[in-house]
């Protein structure tokens, strides 16, 4: 057999970026399969039901039908999950529709905030898309049951938190929101920004108690817009200790060119910030849809970050020499005869333990010198007690019998 060595391509320092040629061939090819596959979903239904229209269905579920970017690195992306999703900002945003709802997810209190997005300042086209605005306190003691909670979820398109308590949301929200990345909620910084002195920032003052809107230390409704539809305009990227990572990026209603610049766009500012070791650290990166194959736009052939991470075959065995793995070669002992058997390392259950137990047999055991010399001692003790019980016993008899 070759050895694993052979496997490693020496690469250039400089990657290649993303060929925007391939990312539109990709996503040409990949729109044209789901619409086709669309049209014959809705063929069958049409052939069930007269009554379906069979352009209806294919624009219908081409519409909510998401593209994925996937990409696989050859280490992991992150140490530990992050309750904190990362967003990347795309130059076409997946919000973009009047009709989508948002709830806003707030600190205490939460009477500011709907006085804020009620007020004249704030922009009134996003404002009529925030229909629900509730605080942390409201939402622990409300939405706690899990149908509460499926209610809420199924209620509005995109969720908003406040950065200051977006990480308490997991405890309180549960698999409901976050077994998927689909309606997660998306952090926003809806505090007012410290002033800065030469430079530096300063410490907030403390208000007057009786100052609602100081207490809540909420930011000016241009702030809170600005980062609100910052959020609508991000893909989310949710960091686990991984190595395949997938974003959604894009419709499968949109035309090809958009699908390819919001790919291009998450995949360079992914790789580029959040990736350790950046491109070097990239096996690929593809799209796809929901149920369709992967489409391959970026490939590299390095398999290995470096070649430490390569252990040749030659080497196992002495990789098992130096303890770092143990050999699985089971428990030995020797037969009655004097050689060495293996006995594999088969799992017993309880049952199995209780009947080996029974069935158990006496095997001989290296004893040391010392051990065997204190046997002996023992064994002589014992004979002596013996015959002085059986002297005893003798000399009762005969007094007896007188």
């Amino acid at each position: 057999m070759a050895s694993s060595q052979q496997v490693i391509v020496v690469a250039s320092d400089v990657v290649a970026p993303i060929d925007p040629d391939q990312t539109l061939k990709a996503s040409k090819a990949l729109l044209a399969h789901i619409q086709k596959a669309a049209k014959e979903d809705a063929q069958k239904a049409r052939e069930k039901s007269s009554k379906r229209n069979l352009l209806d269905d294919a624009g219908d579920d081409i519409e909510d039908t998401p593209i994925w970017l996937t990409l696989t690195t050859k280490r992991h992306m992150a140490t530990s999950a992050r309750l904190k999703p990362v967003k990347i900002p795309l130059p076409h945003s997946l919000n973009a529709q009047e009709t989508t709802t948002i709830c806003a997810i707030t600190a205490d209190p939460q009477r500011v905030y709907k006085d804020m997005f009620a007020s004249d300042e704030f922009p009134t086209a996003l404002g009529k898309r925030i229909t629900r605005v509730i605080d942390f306190s409201k939402l622990k003691a409300k939405y706690s049951q899990y149908e509460a909670q499926r209610k809420l979820f199924s209620e509005h398109d995109v969720f908003v938190a406040d950065d200051r308590i977006v990480n308490r949301l997991p405890k309180v929200l549960g698999k409901t929101f976050y077994k998927s990345t689909q309606k997660r909620p998306i952090p926003v910084v809806l505090q007012a920004k410290r002033s800065k002195v030469d430079g530096k920032r300063v410490g907030r003052k403390k208000r007057p108690a009786g100052d609602e809107a100081a207490k809540a230390n909420i930011a000016t409704a241009t702030d809170m817009a600005k980062e609100i539809n910052k959020a609508l305009d991000c893909a989310l990227v949710s960091l686990a200790p991984t190595v395949n990572t997938s974003i959604r990026v894009a419709y499968a209603h949109w035309p090809s060119e958009y699908v390819a610049e919001n790919v291009a766009a998450v995949a360079s500012a992914l790789v580029d910030k959040w990736v350790p070791h950046q491109w070097r650290n990239v096996k690929s990166i593809y799209i796809k849809g929901p149920t369709t194959a992967a489409l391959p736009i970026w490939q590299t052939d390095e398999l290995w970050l470096d070649e430490g991470d390569v252990v040749a075959d030659d080497d196992e065995s002495s990789v098992v020499a130096t303890g770092t793995e143990k050999a699985n070669i089971g428990k030995k002992r020797k037969s009655l005869d004097g050689a060495e058997t293996v006995e594999p390392s088969v799992p017993k259950t309880k049952k199995a333990k209780t009947s080996a137990a029974d069935t158990v047999v006496a095997r001989p055991q290296r004893r040391s010198k010392a051990k065997a010399d204190d046997d002996g001692e023992m064994e002589k003790q014992v004979a002596q007690r013996k015959a002085t019980l059986r002297k005893q016993k003798a000399a009762a008899s005969k007094n007896m019998e007188d």
